[in-house]
């Protein structure tokens, strides 16, 4: 078994236990006890898992659940808003972009509409409803897919479709922002369209709130060097946004009253 798939095994048991210990990965993955021990110190420096006495725990801030776009969007609506208004500032008229899902990349949709001559392409049901009727000048297009919790559309469509794609900008939204484990979302069909977003566009800019950042949840997008753009809020420590940067080019803080 290649040390990718103990990784990933290890990751999964973690899901829906607290711990798991060292002796019984190893017999059931059929390696040494030594093999499982710097496979849970690799998964540590990832931040995937936790190391203890004897096993691994499920690291504090590691997010493996995929919540609903109905269970996000009344969460942090403030900082949403304000994100989307500061990304705004990033979008020419006339420009082609990609919004991935999200509801902080909706709360963007609905703005968009405010930018001429603007074509839209999504994975995303619910960005494509909040650009509205088609007469008030966004051109949108929409991948077709399989239907997430989220209200994205994944699998082989989506990324095929994207894979005939050039925009300028791809504007995404994530479940965790961590400087080691860099992007990450819940659903690995989902990081598997958001590589193919990003890899379709010019630049990557990222819109997450600062209740994000340390998260880390199941299948990594990106690393964080990846993205040229982070748009975050002002309730970001100072030590964090010092940690962002090393990694990110260009960080826009949003105020949050």
């Amino acid at each position: 078994m290649l040390a990718a798939e103990r990784h990933a095994r290890i990751v999964h048991e973690l899901e829906g236990r607290e711990a798991v210990r060292v002796a019984e990965l190893a017999a059931a993955l059929g390696v040494s006890e030594m093999t499982i021990r710097r496979d849970i110190e690799h998964l540590e420096q990832q931040g995937l898992a936790r190391r203890v006495h004897g096993g691994a725990a499920r690291p504090a801030d590691v997010g493996f659940a995929e919540p609903g776009f109905a269970a996000k969007i009344g969460h942090r609506p403030d900082a949403k808003e304000a994100i989307a208004a500061r990304a705004l500032e990033l979008v020419r008229p006339g420009a082609t972009i990609f919004v991935t899902a999200g509801t902080t990349t909706f709360a963007l949709a609905r703005l968009l509409a405010t930018v001429p001559d603007l074509t839209v392409a999504t994975n995303s049901i619910k960005v494509a409803e909040a650009l509205g009727d088609p007469g008030h000048g966004v051109r949108t297009i929409l991948t077709g897919g399989e239907r997430t919790p989220s209200e994205a559309l994944v699998g082989p469509l989506t990324t095929s479709t994207l894979a005939q794609l050039h925009v300028e900008t791809c504007f995404m939204g994530v479940h965790g922002l961590h400087p080691r484990a860099g992007l990450t979302t819940p659903n690995m069909l989902e990081a598997e369209a958001n590589r193919a977003a990003a890899g379709a566009a010019a630049r990557l800019v990222v819109l997450a709130d600062h209740s994000k950042y340390g998260l880390v949840s199941l299948a990594t997008i990106l690393p964080l060097d990846a993205v040229d753009t982070l748009v975050t809020d002002n309730q970001l420590s100072d030590a964090a946004l010092e940690e962002v940067r090393q990694s990110v080019p260009d960080v826009v803080v949003a105020d949050v009253p």
